[in-house]
C-alpha cells in the first residue's frame, strides 16, 4: 500500500511539470560509459520516449568516443592526441563515422522504434543537420596547429529539426558534420548539443554522461545542484572545472547565451535520472542558468 501511495504522489508531483513542459523542445546529449551498458542505454532512451509520449519534443545528440577508441584498437590504430584533442586522420574519421552512424545511431533509433515511437537519424550518411568548419588549435607565436578532420560547429539546420519534431519524430544526431565543400568532420558531441539547443531555442539542454554533475571542490564530494554562468566561469578560472567537464560547460554557455532556459548535467547510470531531473522539484544533478 505504501509503495502504491508513493507512486501516486510522484505522479501528482510530475503532473504540473508535464503540463508546463508540454510542447517544449529539449535537447538530450548522451555520452560516457553508461552507453556501453545496454540496460542503462535502453532505460535512458525509454525515458526520452516517455517525454515524447507526454508531449515534449526531444532531440537526441549522441557521442561514442569509447566505442571509437575500441574500434580503432581492433583495427590496429593508435589514438593520438594534441592538446587533449583526438587527432583525426582519414582512417580515424572513417572508423568514427562507421561507429557513430552505423552502430550507435542505429542502436538508439532501434530502441526508440521498439518503444512505439518514430526516430530519424540525422548524420553524414543521410540528411545532415549540423555543418562545421575545420578546427585549428593555437600554438606558439600565433601558429595554427592542424588536428586533422576535426570541426567546430558553423551552422545548424534548425528548420529541418523543427520540421522533424513537428511531425512527432525524434531526431537522433550523430556528431559527424558536413563542411562547406561537402566533406566530413568529426565534432565534439557536447559542442554539437550546445549549438543544436541554441539553434532550435530549446527550453532545456540535458547532458547525460557518467558523472553526477559539477563538483565545486575537487577535494570533497561536494556536488553543486545549482550554478550560474558566472559561477561556472570562476570554477574554470580556478581550475576546478577542467578536462572532460570543460566541453560540457562550454556547451552549456553556448545554449544559455542563446536563450535556452536551463542546462542540466546528470548521471545516466542512475535509474530514471532524466525524468527525476525534469519532472521533480529537487532534481538529481547540476542545473546551470544564465545568472
Amino acid at each position: 500500500m505504501q509503495e502504491a501511495i508513493a507512486k501516486a504522489a510522484a505522479l501528482v508531483e510530475a503532473h504540473q511539470y508535464i503540463r508546463s513542459f508540454r510542447g517544449r523542445v529539449v535537447v538530450v546529449k548522451m555520452g560516457g560509459s553508461f552507453m556501453d551498458e545496454p540496460a542503462d542505454l535502453a532505460r535512458v532512451v525509454g525515458d526520452i520516449c516517455f517525454m515524447a509520449a507526454v508531449g515534449m519534443r526531444p532531440i537526441i545528440v549522441h557521442g561514442g568516443g569509447k566505442a571509437i577508441s575500441s574500434a580503432m584498437k581492433q583495427a590496429g590504430l593508435e589514438a593520438q592526441f594534441v592538446q587533449g584533442r583526438r587527432y583525426t586522420d582519414e582512417p580515424t574519421l572513417a572508423i568514427a563515422e562507421y561507429v557513430l552512424v552505423n552502430q550507435i545511431n542505429k542502436q538508439i533509433r532501434d530502441l526508440i522504434q521498439s518503444d512505439g515511437h518514430r526516430a530519424m537519424g540525422l548524420h553524414s550518411l543521410g540528411s545532415c543537420a549540423v555543418f562545421a568548419k575545420r578546427m585549428f588549435l593555437g600554438g606558439e607565436n600565433g601558429r595554427k596547429i592542424d588536428i586533422g578532420y576535426v570541426g567546430e560547429v558553423d551552422w545548424v539546420n534548425a528548420d529541418l529539426l523543427g520540421a522533424v519534431i513537428e511531425t512527432g519524430v525524434i531526431p537522433v544526431i550523430a556528431p559527424i558534420a558536413r563542411d562547406p565543400a561537402g566533406g566530413k568532420l568529426n565534432v565534439n558531441a557536447d559542442s554539437v548539443a550546445g549549438h543544436v539547443a541554441a539553434a532550435v531555442k530549446a527550453d532545456k539542454l540535458v547532458l547525460i554522461s557518467d558523472t553526477h554533475g559539477i563538483r565545486t571542490d575537487p577535494r570533497k564530494d561536494d556536488l553543486a545542484t545549482h550554478l550560474t554562468k558566472g559561477q561556472i566561469e570562476k570554477l574554470i578560472d580556478t581550475g576546478v572545472i577542467n578536462e572532460g567537464m570543460l566541453p560540457k560547460v562550454e556547451a552549456a554557455v553556448t545554449a544559455l547565451e542563446a536563450a535556452v532556459t536551463k542546462v542540466h548535467i546528470i548521471d545516466g547510470r542512475i535509474p530514471h535520472s532524466l525524468l527525476l531531473e525534469i519532472y521533480t522539484a529537487k532534481g538529481i544533478g547540476t542545473e546551470i542558468v544564465l545568472g
